[in-house]
């Protein structure tokens, strides 16, 4: 089972376990948090908003993307519940709830573009209304799934409103205090009482971006430096050195989930891509840690969802209760995969790999090219699926080349330099030897996303109900 290192965070903390605080290191204790400073920081809603006022592509066209969406309209209505139940056996009605928050997020990101109030106040009163009501969550193991998704971006909408003089911080701080995030710390901690390689990486990764969410959100200094340890050494499935095992020669490395389902290997990615943007913009680099592990899994699952052949090492993992059933599963090969399938993660991965620190990835940029424009929850399908991720990144992620890419800094690099705080230092190849390049190079990857219509993206072909598991 994986060690007790998760920690309680307020007054109003819910005692799901009794694990052992978590040390924080001296130079973070203390420093202020960013806001904002979730998925999007004030330079990037101002880059937004300058380019499509511009009318700059692809700006333009992510933009439309938004607009379009019927969840991004100032006429919802939200309809909060005091109880969200997730998974069999229960009177399910946790559609409610990522149909609400993608609307608050929806309505946020569009008043910041466009400064349209209107929208800024539809986002606040649906937060309001699900602040004000909702006491808990419930269900089968999915419980956790739903507190995982919905915790990390019921933070992204409200971290956008935070400075809105009718949004309810204190209370919008509490709820993720007491119902999302204990929860996520448990299952990190307790694995629902399974063996800890029971679950595939994805439940890990909801856990740690609902986790690293709360600390951003809630400033609690402790449990980012939790989420952070986690991801880098956890015992679970999710920490990036689980979830992809073997880096390959060449430079891909192997999703461990491409061994299940396309699907999922998706979502895991793009999961673990929101952990390490909004660490970034806190000034702590998760995408470069352990030499730029998540870049080759990510190219690794972006040649791999494209057609491409990838190699994959069987792996075995134990599944089971502690003190109960046990048994194993083997996974000896890659899964199949449609390449018609889509989820609005590239965007995010891409930008950052080449633009912020000019590191060549043509798998991905191939992938963000044919996504964009990306939408959001809604454009996807109405399952829980197609609302895993908030989206619209080829409006929010799309950026110009930093001038030095390779050296570039994150957002938050001065102030964090200023506490003793340095981010890990990235991975830099030489220039021109691609990850396993292709042949096709970033510049016309990019030159084809740049390119884009404002047209209907993809629709997520998901075979079964709810990728989320």
């Amino acid at each position: 089972m994986l060690k007790a290192t998760g920690i309680g965070i307020g007054a109003g903390a819910t005692a799901l376990a009794t694990p052992t605080a978590l040390a924080t290191p001296a130079e973070a204790a203390g420093a202020p948090l960013a806001h904002p400073g979730l998925l999007h920081t004030r330079a990037d809603l101002d880059r937004m908003a300058a380019k499509v006022k511009a009318g700059a592509r692809p700006y333009a066209a992510g933009f439309a993307k938004l607009t379009a969406n019927r969840h991004a309209q100032s006429g919802w209505r939200p309809n909060p519940q005091a109880v969200v139940y997730r998974g069999s056996g229960t009177p399910e009605n946790y559609r409610i709830l990522y149909n609400d928050i993608h609307a608050a997020y929806q309505n946020a990101l569009r008043y910041h573009v466009s400064g349209e109030e209107a929208h800024a106040d539809t986002a606040v009163a649906i937060l309001n209304a699900w602040s004000g009501k909702l006491t808990g969550l419930e269900g089968s193991a999915d419980r956790f799934l739903a507190a995982g998704l919905y915790g990390y971006q019921f933070a992204n909408a409200a971290e956008l409103v935070r400075e809105h003089g009718d949004f309810d911080l204190g209370r919008a701080q509490e709820l993720m205090r007491t119902v999302f995030h204990p929860l996520s710390d448990d299952f990190l901690t307790r694995h629902n009482g399974a063996v800890v390689t029971n679950y595939w990486p994805n439940w890990d990764l909801t856990a740690i971006a609902c986790v690293l969410a709360t600390g951003i959100f809630c400033d609690e200094r402790a449990v980012v430096e939790r989420a952070v340890e986690y991801f880098k050494h956890g015992d679970g499935m999710g920490s990036v050195k689980h979830a992809i095992p073997v880096v390959h020669e060449g430079g891909l490395g192997e999703w461990v989930e491409a061994g299940r389902d396309q699907g999922h290997a998706l979502l895991g990615v793009g999961l673990m891509g929101t952990v390490c943007e909004m660490a970034w913009n806190q000034g702590i680099d998760l995408y470069g840690y352990d030499d730029s592990r998540f870049l080759k899994g990510a190219q690794y699952v972006a040649k791999w969802s494209l057609g491409g052949d990838v190699p994959y090492t069987a792996n075995t993992r134990r599944k089971g209760a502690i003190g109960g059933w046990s048994g194993s599963e083997t996974a000896s090969g890659v899964a199949g995969v449609d390449p018609s399938m889509t989820r609005p993660i590239w965007a995010m991965i891409a930008n950052h790999y080449t633009k912020r620190r000019g590191l060549p990835a043509s798998y991905l940029t191939r992938a963000a090219a044919k996504a964009a424009p990306e939408g959001g929850g809604g454009d996807y399908g109405p399952n829980s699926g197609g609302f895993d991720q908030l989206g619209f990144g080829t409006l929010a992620f799309t950026r110009d080349r930093v001038e030095g890419a390779a050296e570039a800094p994150s957002p938050s690099a001065a102030a964090s330099d200023a506490r003793g705080a340095r981010p890990h230092a990235s991975a830099t190849p030489v220039p021109g030897d691609d990850l396993a390049a292709t042949g096709s190079g970033d510049a016309v990857g990019w030159a084809a996303a740049a390119g884009v219509g404002v047209v209907a993206g993809g629709l997520l072909l998901l075979r079964r109900r709810g990728w989320g598991g």
